[in-house]
């Protein structure tokens, strides 16, 4: 879907719009001085917490929202029904109702209770999927099924295979990012960022390195569970929002660098040092993805620097594993990263993208 094939939106509705997008994106620039085994680097973070949600995932919801609407596929009443680790559908839910839409979400019972109940405080229907049921490939499954069967407009986002999702990222956080590290006079060598549908790493890598020549674009994932790798479902992980037990169409390797592997448990610990340490509370993904940055920027030598983003916040981690000591590994690294020094840069001005 693109705008090329646009319709008119009702005036109500593009209000709607233009609310929602002032509640979404441009975000601040976390900048961390770090060491790691003593080595000096740099690692730059979009402070994604502060959407509208609480996470990135705001941005490709209301990417995809808005090209559906422009496109004549969603109108008032239609309903929205879409498989999700948890993030997207609270984005759906909040977008999907604020725009006057049914929203039925088919999610892992195993998520966190915190996900499950925002979603259903934000008016949506959510509907858990056991891994008897076949887990993040079964939510699909049973929201394609169930949208077959439904009387009336339904609209299924499938965040895993719209380009729109990437769409959202290159216009809007890559946008925002480039124009950041300029004003800063930074040249990041690469960007790292966590799977889950592959909107992110292929929304801004490609975008990055366009702007930043020789910069390299890292896919990340746990490597508890090293789906990119293997291509299928192997092992158990922590790290809620990314390897959904396969590689999702919006995913091109082919396109990206070498793949950056994080334990579960190593993302849990820097996850719980950047709240307790630097009073940023993020969620697991987030502790990945910096141990990512750190590990991508170290390949390039001493004063090396990478980007990364901060997807979420570690509220809707409360009943997890990241509320609890968690132990050391063999192996690790979250110990051996010393933080010298942090600063955030504001928002850039810019309009929605």
């Amino acid at each position: 879907m693109t705008s090329a094939a646009s319709v008119r939106i009702p005036e109500r509705i593009q209000g709607h719009f233009r609310s929602l997008a002032a509640l979404i994106g441009d975000t601040p620039l976390v900048e961390l001085d770090c060491a790691l085994d003593g080595m000096p680097l740099r690692v730059f973070a979009k402070h994604e917490t502060l959407n509208l949600t609480g996470s990135i995932k705001d941005r490709m919801a209301l990417g995809i929202l808005r090209e559906a609407w422009e496109a004549g596929v969603v109108h008032e009443g239609t309903m929205l029904i879409e498989a999700t680790s948890g993030n997207t559908g609270i984005a759906f839910a909040a977008l999907g109702r604020a725009l006057g839409h049914p929203v039925r979400i088919y999610m892992p019972d195993w998520m966190s209770q915190e996900r499950k109940l925002l979603i259903q405080s934000l008016g949506a229907e959510i509907v858990p999927v056991s891994a008897a049921q076949g887990g993040f490939l079964g939510s699909i499954a049973l929201a394609d099924a169930f949208a077959a069967e439904q009387p009336g407009e339904r609209f299924l986002p499938h965040q895993f295979a719209n380009l729109a999702n990437a769409r959202a990222h290159e216009r809007g956080t890559a946008r925002e990012l480039v124009l950041q590290l300029r004003r800063l006079g930074a040249t990041p060598q690469a960007f790292v960022a966590g799977v889950g549908t592959g909107g992110t790493v292929m929304g801004i890598g490609p975008t990055l390195a366009s702007a930043f020549p020789g910069l390299t674009v890292h896919p990340l994932e746990p490597s508890d569970s090293p789906t990119l790798r293997t291509g299928k479902k192997v092992g158990k992980h922590r790290i809620q929002g990314i390897s959904d037990e396969f590689i999702p169409p919006l995913v091109r390797l082919d396109q990206l660098d070498e793949i950056v592997d994080v334990r579960d448990g190593d993302a849990i610990r820097m996850a719980r040092r950047l709240a307790r340490e630097l009073g940023l509370g993020l969620g697991i993904s987030s502790g990945a993805n910096l141990l990512g940055a750190l590990l991508a920027a170290r390949r390039h030598g001493p004063h090396a620097s990478a980007a990364t983003v901060f997807c979420d916040s570690n509220k809707k981690y409360l009943s997890t594993d990241l509320m609890h000591e968690e132990p050391v590994r063999d192996g690790d690294w979250t110990d051996r990263v010393e933080f010298r020094a942090v600063r955030v840069w504001p928002r850039v001005g810019l309009a929605p993208g």
